[in-house]
């Protein structure tokens, strides 16, 4: 739905200042998702870290005229003022809260919207339920559902946005992360069926209690029609749940589950029914999911909406809808990267296709480092049950590849090889994937950066895995979210003006420093530190322009740090007569370093009761080089038990520090606190702090995990039985009291697994249970005891993980988490996630 520019100022109660007159299709909240300007309406949104306000110009000159602002009164300090000033064919809607103006926004358009609303709430679970619900309905409706998993106050909006009057359905996602968020969402969707799929400890940190959180979820219920949920979960049944009278619809009682190796029969009671229904998981989760899912279909019958089914009874459409869990589909959370055949570079974003995910999945190919010397490609399917023309549909396409810089699009199905003249780059077409798999342009795919996005029918999973660069078997698998819900956990101690380091130095402790930096530089990290001049350049190489700083630049990379901009850590005077003779002989001036303090660590560093006026004499004698920011380091902020020494270090960095900065007119940033200190020194922040461990999801303060961002998994490779007595592996250490099953799983340590972790150290996770280690480990194999496992060949091990902590490891052996997880070889493959 379109919605004239005049119309959207009275809706949000703007005071609108141009005339231009426009329709707007677009709503946008960042700039780099840019795809139709002259049809979007950009909302400016200030949070702690960001202020949109300052990305207007840009917009502009990128042909956006129409923009929500919270003043204009300090259009001055806008960069490009002047020219926006003049500007006859520019909008302004001044509001007093941009949020609070896109929220209103959403409502009004809902409200146009006369459909069934489905929103779904919980701890766990909502994306899975949204999708299956979506796989199980969509042969019978045309469904509008929340793309990923856009469920704040901020996703939301945009969610009710898509809506329609073609839609038959809405799934709208609930997500809160603290008390008083659900009014604002149940006020924009307005469900006539909530759904809640369970309640549990995620997002637990702002809530007091599970019961508070559970309460603050009730509040989607207020107004509903039907209410899905079952109360005798625990601890919902624990709970007071009177507010919701008759308008639970019943849960269906799970009489019976019986698992084979990939699938699980579940027999249910309903609506005095028994039924039973297979699906091709057996994890408890996905039990538990399809439950729900299945509740909410006889919820949906009950309020009426079988009624369009060709007169099917509800029972019946229950059937229907049994039959079909067994078709469902994993659902591919994130968006997978990973290496492909020829020098290609893949995105799997098989997990939906709509026009809307679409643009989010460009976006994202859009921010990769991987971009450099790589074609873009879209391989792309039909678009099903998208309400629009079959030529409006592809326009819009066309239009977004072009405006994401797309080189060649490979369009499969019939619909879109129909409108092949819209696309106006290299491009080829196919009826199927088969054709697509036999042709020469597939067989041709040579160094492309591929995004691939199709719908299920078409069977894109397959063309993925042959696309896929067969490698080693044992995967390191990283959670891009995990890492920036670990910064955000972080700077909950921190005041919003603190600035943040964050370490990628040795390859990002063995996370992979191009595609972590990336992220980092995406959420506006102030600085990257790493340890050498070669791993800056790398990462300017693969398009990080972030402030980067060198920790231990060499005498031999001067050079390297002024061509690639990289400022160094300074340390003592002989480096500083160097760099300022190199700057020098390179006619640089005012080139920033950082000036290292040693306060107690006696690793590097000027000596802070010494060296202070012939340092500060000394920059003032020249001008080559710039003191940007002045720094020490806690030795044992992780220890209650140091506290009297890191309060002895504390006084002499802020005397000396205090001394530098009175001797330069300019600001010296201060920092001194590392990610323990972040959160046990909150008083000595200062300008900014460093985060190294933390950042990849480990408290060195108690060696517990924040968020998990590493994975590191592989398969079995074969299992044999072993008789009683007799030994495993090399120098016959690994003895078997008992008849055993031991299985070989292909990782080493050349892969960077510890040999102290064998010979019953330790153990790995196969189907979610405990397996010893047995005997040595070996270059690139080891053995492990699976004898009370149910398991087979080929199925997945868990070296460590979300269950299995890397700490774990780390404390099984008398080491630290770093050395584990830079230890992860070069020819273990990183794929990374992101939702």
């Amino acid at each position: 739905m379109q919605y004239n520019i005049n119309d959207i100022a009275k809706i949000i109660e703007a005071e609108r200042h141009g005339n231009n007159e426009a329709l707007i299709n677009w709503l946008l909240i960042d700039s780099r998702s840019l795809c139709f300007p002259k049809e979007t309406l950009f909302f400016a949104i200030k949070t702690e870290r960001n202020d949109g306000h300052k990305y207007i110009y840009e917009l502009y000159k990128r042909g956006v005229r129409n923009f929500v602002v919270e003043s204009i009164h300090n259009i001055e300090e806008w960069k490009g003022h002047d020219e926006l000033l003049k500007a006859e064919d520019v909008n302004f809607l001044v509001v007093n809260n941009s949020v609070d103006a896109l929220q209103s926004l959403a409502t009004f358009h809902r409200n146009q919207i006369d459909i069934p609303v489905i929103a779904i709430t919980g701890s766990n679970g909502k994306t899975i339920v949204k999708e299956w619900i979506y796989q199980l309905l969509s042969p019978d409706f045309n469904i509008c559902r929340s793309p990923r998993s856009y469920n704040s106050q901020l996703g939301v909006p945009l969610s009710l946005w898509l809506l329609n009057k073609q839609h038959d359905i809405a799934l709208i996602e609930a997500g809160i992360s603290k008390c008083g968020e659900m009014d604002k969402l149940q006020n924009m969707i307005q469900p006539q069926i909530a759904v809640l799929t369970n309640i549990g400890s995620a997002h637990q940190e702002n809530f007091s209690s599970l019961e508070e959180k559970f309460k603050e979820k009730l509040r989607l219920f207020k107004d509903c029609k039907k209410a899905v949920i079952n109360l005798q979960a625990s601890p919902i049944k624990k709970y007071d749940t009177s507010c919701l009278k008759d308008r639970v619809t019943e849960f269906p009682a799970v009489i019976d589950v019986k698992k084979s190796d990939s699938s699980a029969t579940i027999t249910y009671k309903m609506n005095g029914h028994i039924g039973s229904y297979t699906i091709p998981f057996i994890d408890n989760a996905s039990i538990e999911n399809s439950v729900t899912c299945l509740a909410l279909c006889g919820a949906l019958a009950e309020y009426g909406l079988t009624e369009k089914l060709n007169g099917r009874n509800t029972q019946e459409w229950l059937d229907t809808i049994c039959k079909r869990m067994n078709n469902l589909e994993q659902v591919a959370m994130r968006m997978e990267v990973k290496d492909g055949i020829n020098g290609c570079t893949l995105i799997n974003d098989t997990y939906n296709s709509d026009v809307h995910s679409l643009g989010i999945a460009l976006d994202f190919m859009n921010r990769r480092p991987d971009m450099q010397n790589q074609k873009r490609t879209l391989i792309l399917s039909d678009i099903l049950q998208s309400g629009e023309s079959a030529h409006t549909l592809y326009q819009r396409v066309a239009q977004m590849a072009e405006s994401r810089n797309i080189d060649k699009i490979i369009g499969v199905g019939d619909e879109i090889s129909q409108c092949a003249e819209l696309f106006h780059m290299e491009s080829y077409f196919f009826h199927n994937t088969e054709e697509l798999l036999a042709s020469n342009v597939f067989k041709q795919l040579r160094n492309e950066f591929i995004l691939i996005k199709g719908a299920r029918k078409f069977h894109f999973d397959y063309l993925c895995d042959v696309l896929t660069l067969k490698v080693h078997q044992t995967i390191l698998e990283v959670n891009l979210n995990a890492l920036v819900e670990n910064v955000h956990y972080y700077r909950s101690f921190m005041q919003p003006e603190t600035k943040m380091v964050c370490m990628v130095k040795a390859f990002a402790y063995g996370i992979g420093s191009f595609e972590t930096s990336k992220t980092l530089q995406d959420i506006g990290i102030d600085y990257l530190a790493v340890a050498v001049a070669d791993e800056g350049a790398d990462l300017r190489k693969a398009g990080i322009t972030s402030n980067i700083m060198i920790m231990n630049p060499e005498m031999t990379s001067f050079k390297m740090l002024f061509d690639y901009s990289l400022e160094p850590e300074v340390y003592n005077f002989q480096l500083l007569e160097a760099l300022i003779y190199a700057a020098e002989k390179e006619g640089i001036t005012n080139f920033p370093i950082h000036i290292k303090l040693d306060t107690g660590m006696h690793r590097l560093g000027f000596n802070p009761e010494k060296d202070m006026q012939r340092l500060i004499k000394r920059l003032h004698e020249q001008s080559a080089l710039v003191p940007c920011s002045v720094f020490s380091h806690f030795v044992g902020s992780d220890d209650d038990s140091f506290d009297s020494f890191s309060r002895h270090q504390f006084e002499l960095f802020d005397k000396a520090s205090s001394e530098l900065q009175a001797a330069f007119n300019h600001k010296i940033l201060r920092h001194i606190c590392n990610s323990a200190g972040i959160e046990h020194f909150p008083e000595y922040h200062y300008d900014m702090v460093r985060l190294g461990l933390g950042l990849y999801g480990i408290n060195s303060r108690n060696n517990q995990i924040i968020n998990n961002v590493a994975t590191l998994k592989t398969t079995i490779l074969q299992i044999r039985d072993i008789p009683a007595d007799d030994t495993i592996g090399y120098s016959r250490k690994g003895h078997v009291t008992r008849p055993s099953r031991i299985a070989a799983i292909p990782i080493g340590y050349a892969d960077g697994l510890n040999r102290k972790l064998g010979n019953g150290n330790c153990y790995c996770l196969v189907a979610g249970k405990k397996a010893p280690y047995v005997g040595n480990i070996c270059m690139d194999v080891c053995m492990i005891d699976v004898t009370d496992i149910e398991c087979s060949e080929g199925d997945q091990v868990i070296i460590f993980g979300d269950q299995l902590p890397v700490t774990v490891l780390s404390d099984a052996i008398g080491t630290i988490p770093y050395e584990i997880l830079t230890g992860i070889s070069s020819r273990v493959q990183r794929i990374y996630t992101q939702e």
